[in-house]
């Protein structure tokens, strides 16, 4: 449960100056943090001046009080395995993934009145005002309905759906300007689709509606335990759905090892299934999506805003590189890389050669029949060191497709909460069914 509130600003002049506050501050604290270290003799590089513990609180804490796309878009960059950031500023982004403020009841007053009415509250039999959750979209309440119903009501902060784009091309300018994103770096064509996902994010009638498909693909599949919308608590910034019981996932450490493998190939599966039976994938793999239910077993699925469609090119090319990378197969992981969208080109050169070492060493897992050990696991270390390597390709590197992004976050996800948990897990078996012809 969250205690932290604090009213969301509204409006993109007072969202705005939140950013040149923030932009004003971290300029202020590299200045005085140069004049010392000049003082006691050395020479800061201004990329250690701006990645200091006192702007790392200034630009966590200033994003995490706007909530909105300015939190969203830090998150997703905290997931970032290489191909985007310096890995400092990937990290203190991370921090934002359970850094979030709810609202203080009578900003939340107002909201729930323009959805339900003056007397939502009759509506109800009870209803916590303190939420359980808060991220950066929305928070989420427990209630009764009069039926005795017991529901959660996901909640929109006011004024972040309007201040999408602009806080999108704020926190861009101001990385772009601060010198915490590298000029080489060109990501306007990732910007515009994150500006995409996070609107249909926002839209929580499309979240109601990609909840339904979800449901109706594993509904019947006991492994998983998924909510119901109610439609009479919902509307476009309000989703009602039906409460589903479970502890955080990461409680699974306290289980056995067997029952720690059980759950990481249940998610593992889930995955190949999203990508390639439904080609719908929940992209955003914050652990705070998944649950557990210890009495049953059964791995609990929520929020499926960030859910995104894949076409079905897509979805080929990327298993063709799986089946490369299993077969260690350079040329046809090349060529199948091409078909995605990575520009490596038809001739072999260095910077191909690190590009496919790096995804070789990344999808490592799926590479052997036999369990992978993640909880003593060197791959994070080595894929963040080999993705230092592609950032020295200047003339070669450009943003990776969008679509392949979404995917390498969610696989990122899904390999820290598997570290997370110590499990071991036989990926590759899972995998060939795919793959056999």
């Amino acid at each position: 449960m969250t205690g932290k509130s604090q009213a969301v600003p509204r409006g993109r002049v007072q969202r705005f100056g939140k950013f040149a506050r923030l932009a004003g501050g971290v300029a202020g604290n590299m200045l005085t943090e140069g004049v010392k270290q000049v003082a006691s003799g050395n020479r800061p590089k201004a990329r250690d001046l701006l990645l200091t513990p006192t702007n790392a609180r200034r630009l966590t804490k200033q994003l995490a009080e706007m909530r909105g796309a300015a939190m969203k878009l830090g998150q997703i960059f905290s997931m970032d395995t290489g191909d985007f950031l310096p890995r400092e500023l990937a990290d203190i982004l991370a921090t934002l993934r359970d850094a979030g403020y709810a609202m203080p009841n009578a900003q939340l007053r107002e909201v729930l009145t323009d959805a339900f009415g003056p007397d939502f509250e009759n509506k109800l039999r009870d209803f916590e005002f303190q939420p359980f959750a808060a991220a950066s979209i929305g928070q989420v309440h427990r209630l009764t309905t009069k039926q005795g119903r017991s529901a959660v009501l996901k909640v929109q902060y006011p004024g972040v759906r309007e201040s999408i784009d602009s806080d999108v091309d704020n926190l861009a300018t101001l990385l772009r300007v601060s010198g915490l994103l590298p000029k080489h770096i060109e990501i306007a064509p990732l910007l515009d689709e994150v500006k995409a996902q996070l609107r249909e994010e926002a839209d929580y009638e499309q979240e109601a509606r990609y909840l339904n498909a979800f449901v109706r693909a594993l509904g019947d599949d006991e492994r998983f335990l998924l909510p119901r919308v109610i439609p009479s608590l919902s509307s476009s910034r309000v989703l009602g759905m039906t409460y589903v019981p479970g502890v955080p996932i990461e409680d699974v450490i306290h289980e056995n090892q067997e029952e720690r493998n059980r759950v990481m190939s249940l998610l593992f599966e889930l995955l190949l299934i999203e990508m390639f039976e439904l080609r719908l994938v929940q992209t955003d793999p914050n652990f705070a999506n998944y649950r557990y239910d210890s009495e049953s077993g059964q791995v609990v699925l929520l929020d499926f805003g960030a859910s995104r469609r894949f076409k079905a090119a897509f979805t080929g090319a990327y298993l063709d590189l799986l089946k490369a990378v299993v077969a260690d197969n350079q040329d046809a992981m090349a060529e199948a890389a091409n078909r995605i969208g990575y520009k490596l080109g038809p001739e072999k050169t260095p910077y191909r050669d690190t590009i496919l070492q790096l995804a070789t060493v990344v999808l490592a897992p799926l590479t052997r029949d036999e369990p992978y050990d993640f909880g003593n696991s060197e791959l994070p270390k080595q894929a963040v060191a080999m993705a230092g390597d592609i950032q020295r390709y200047k003339e070669f590197w450009e943003a990776p497709p969008v679509d392949v992004a979404y995917i390498h976050r969610k696989i990122a996800g899904l390999f820290m909460l598997a570290t997370r948990l110590k499990a071991q897990v036989n990926v590759n078996e899972l995998l060939m069914p795919w793959i056999v012809d």
